[in-house]
């Protein structure tokens, strides 16, 4: 077995829940601030409040595909399929980083959040933690005689 094969799938499982509950905390707090209802007593929020959730349904979407390909890929495990898992893993972890970097800035400006939104900027600290665990996994599997370059 290669080296973070055993530990991919239980992270993989992790991670599409925390990508669900991203996009549907997300999903909900937009819709309420579509329809005006900023001052929503479990929303709240401040001005990078509308970024913050943009990105988090776009890392929560991006999320989705990164999950699957890596499914594909502990069931595979080539280099062909690596490939894709890291690209789709990273590009999913840099949009929840951004996610988080306004997670925090939303922090810092201050205001009434209520909680739902702080659940939904818990849950993307932690699908953006354990997608850069994931990711971690996948490039030490790059060094895999069956998968990588050795």
């Amino acid at each position: 077995m290669a080296v973070g094969k055993g530990l991919i799938g239980p992270l993989l499982a992790v991670n599409s829940v925390g990508f669900l509950i991203v996009i549907f905390l997300a999903s909900w707090s937009l819709d309420r601030y579509i329809h005006g209802q900023q001052h929503h007593h479990h929303l709240g929020g401040n001005s990078s409040t509308i970024y913050l959730l943009m990105f988090a349904i776009l890392g929560g979407v991006l999320g989705g595909p990164s999950v699957l390909s890596g499914l594909v890929h502990t069931r595979i495990w080539r280099r062909h399929s690596l490939a894709v898992a890291v690209s789709l893993a990273f590009l999913s972890w840099t949009v929840m980083a951004l996610a988080f970097g306004l997670t925090c800035k939303e922090i810092a400006m201050g205001g009434h959040r209520g909680k739902r939104l702080q659940t939904l900027e818990a849950f993307i600290a932690i699908s953006g933690a354990t997608q850069l665990l994931y990711l971690i996994l996948l490039s030490i599997g790059m060094f895999h005689k069956r998968c990588g370059t050795s």
